[in-house]
């Protein structure tokens, strides 16, 4: 009886993490399409960019921990996509990239796996 309650707590647990973090990318692409309309530079831009960078980071620090359970393999592989999209959003700030689209794309990718 306690073992089936638990059970649906951390089921229930799961989901609503995955539904903050399909909440988190569908606010991290709102930001990046208004950033689009906006333009580079603007505080619209930044907002999007700041955005992005932190839920890009809280996600790779999280896959990086030991006690992540996803496979090794595809922790590795979200943690390089994690450092190219920050590293496109260091480019963007410079100047050197106009590649909000790039990172939405991304974004949308990741969303809908988590679905």
């Amino acid at each position: 009886m306690y073992q089936f309650a638990y059970e649906e707590i951390v089921e229930d647990s799961s989901a609503e993490a995955r539904d903050r973090e399909t909440a988190a990318f569908e606010e991290a692409n709102r930001l990046l399409a208004a950033a689009m309309e906006a333009g580079a530079g603007t505080a619209v831009a930044v907002r999007a960019l700041l955005f992005n960078q932190e839920l890009w980071m809280i996600l790779v620090e999280d896959l990086a921990h030991p006690d992540n359970k996803l496979p090794e393999t595809l922790r590795a592989s979200l943690i390089s996509i994690g450092i190219w999209v920050l590293k496109e959003i260091e480019r963007i700030r410079r100047g050197q990239s106009s590649g909000f689209k790039a990172i939405a794309d991304v974004n949308e990718i990741l969303r809908n796996g988590l679905n």
